[in-house]
């Protein structure tokens, strides 16, 4: 293998999962494929996938969530479903990008690689290799489950199909309203309330908030004790979102501020907002913030963990304010103390010149969550499999939450959604947590925004109505403008080599001097310059030229 494609293979991976499935309607068929052993299916859309029973061995990404995948009882029921048995080899979560890469390079692959995130580039040399098999064909023949979900979303297909034209693997694509503005602010209630204080809608406005709540003792201890705004460096384990960063939300007033990467368009041309005097701008605001005590000095290294303790102090409420996700970032979600229900979100800010912004992430789609490899045996009993998974809301429900009449029901047609609407089915014990009932979202699948926000609302269980009414009139009025979205691209293997070295280099420079101007030890004015030209001679210019071809060579119009 090259050294491009070497240095490649040892990219990090994403994390997110779920299963798909398959049906249809044509002639049986013989198996066809590489490695075909001759086993007979039945017509597309007719269960079970086989008559006879067929083994398909996995590779699947560790969940610390799912007891074990063998026994589990969703794995019972899509058996028992398409006459297909899963053999597991289960990667340890904590070295699951290790494993894969081991496996690749061994050349002893199994049938179905599945929940890793196998990144496009990963995709590309193995896919233009023939390791992992075009599946474009069998989309075409036995796509049942997979077409209705590129019928309902064309551009889903396009955002998986390499610039060859060939797709390598299938997605999980979770249409989650609320995620997609999950760099969002938020603040507890209470102290607004007993300072007579209002909702913050300026960066000014929420500047005298924090100020308020540092020095006028809102948790009434006597003690000056409040920490006034926090955050955390750490990246959430899911959705690959890093929502708890002091600039993810506050830098949506001067500028767009798109998550980790921080990549957007102006004009279809990519860029980043860290070389602009907008963000000059941003960092004197945090600077000021930090200077006068607001925000809290442990934001700037502290973890995930460390940042939920603040906000479940045991003695009293110490913490006003943080960036999150949800209200889980700052407390613990359905916790005892129900300090979580006592945070609510603060409306994308207006800056001193106006901007008003909140950052959006419409691209829901996670790649590379099933690949079929040229040992498969039996290639189309694998495809099929997943294409049934694919199937809602039956298979959905199963997969995401467990049996039915036991974790989950069909919605009574008297009861309402949580976007309002009819209700679709209803959830009867809390999500989440050590079980063995589902696949706790591991693999490919398809969750439409319409079954989303079709769950029952549950007063016993609010999260998910609250996010979306907290989305829907707060986040939503102020989306981004799509056109300046960035969307997810491929790489070959050259750019991916080339980018990795260009990205850390770039992106660590710019974590550091933020924290740097933020506590003063750089000064942004004095220093501003000479960072800007550190990142000229980082080759800013050719890191931002690769991402330019990959969007390109996808999305540009001939």
């Amino acid at each position: 293998m090259n050294k491009a494609a070497a240095i490649v293979l040892s990219l990090a991976l994403g994390t997110m999962l779920a299963l798909s499935g398959c049906s249809g309607k044509e002639e049986a068929a013989t198996q066809e494929g590489e490695g075909g052993t001759g086993v007979v299916t039945n017509p597309p859309g007719q269960l079970p996938i086989t008559n006879e029973k067929t083994t398909v061995k996995i590779l699947v990404r560790g969940n610390s969530t799912v007891e074990d995948f063998a026994t589990n009882e969703f794995t019972k029921w899509l058996e028992q479903k398409t006459n297909v048995h899963i053999d597991w080899e289960v990667a340890p979560e904590k070295s699951a990008t290790e494993k894969l890469n081991l496996v690749l390079s061994s050349g002893d692959y199994p049938d179905v690689i599945m929940g890793f995130g196998v990144s496009p580039t990963q995709m590309m040399i193995y896919g233009t290799q023939g390791v992992f098999l075009k599946l474009n064909d069998m989309i075409d023949k036995y796509g049942v489950e997979m077409k209705k979900m590129f019928d309902a979303s064309p551009f889903y297909k396009d955002l998986i199909t390499a610039p060859d034209g060939n797709i390598y693997a299938l997605p999980q694509v979770n249409e989650c309203y609320h995620c997609m503005y999950h760099q969002r602010m938020w603040i507890h209630k209470p102290w607004l309330d007993k300072l007579g204080l209002r909702m913050p809608t300026t960066t000014d406005e929420f500047y005298e908030v924090l100020k308020a709540f540092k020095t006028r003792d809102p948790n009434g201890n006597g003690k000056p004790d409040e920490i006034a705004l926090s955050g955390s460096v750490q990246a959430s384990s899911s959705h690959l979102f890093s929502p708890s960063m002091i600039d993810s939300f506050l830098m949506n007033a001067f500028v767009y501020d798109h998550g980790d990467k921080k990549l957007y368009l102006e004009n279809g041309k990519v860029t980043v907002p860290y070389n602009k005097p907008e963000w000059k701008e941003g960092l004197k605001y945090l600077r000021k913030l930090y200077a006068e005590g607001l925000i809290d000095p442990q934001a700037l290294t502290q973890d995930n963990d460390q940042l939920k303790k603040l906000g479940e102090n045991p003695d009293t409420v110490i913490l006003g304010a943080s960036s999150g996700h949800n209200m889980g970032s700052v407390a613990t979600l359905g916790g005892k103390s129900g300090r979580w229900l006592t945070y609510v979100a603060v409306p994308p800010l207006k800056g001193p010149n106006g901007f008003q912004n909140a950052a959006y992430h419409p691209y829901v789609v996670g790649n590379g969550q099933y690949i079929i490899t040229n040992k498969a045996k039996n290639p189309e009993v694998a495809f099929r499999l997943a294409d049934f998974l694919f199937n809602s809301p039956e298979t959905t429900l199963r997969w995401y939450a467990g049996r039915e009449g036991v974790e989950w029901k069909y919605a009574d047609k008297s009861e309402i959604g949580i976007n309002g609407k009819p209700a679709i089915w209803k959830q009867l014990t809390p999500w989440g947590g050590v079980q063995n009932v589902n696949w706790s979202q591991t693999g490919p699948g398809y969750r439409s925004n319409d079954f989303r926000l079709g769950e029952v609302q549950n007063p016993d269980q609010p999260l998910e109505v609250i996010l979306y009414n907290e989305t829907k009139q707060k986040m939503e009025p102020y989306q981004m403008p799509m056109d300046n979205v960035m969307p997810p691209v491929f790489f070959t293997a050259d750019q991916a080599a080339e980018l990795a070295d260009l990205e850390k280099t770039i992106l660590d420079h710019v974590k550091e001097m933020m924290a740097r101007f933020v506590t003063g030890d750089a000064d942004i004015d004095k220093t501003w310059d000479s960072y800007v030209k550190n990142l000229d001679n980082m080759n800013l210019k050719r890191y931002l030229d690769i991402y330019q071809q990959a969007y390109d060579t996808k999305f540009k119009k001939k």
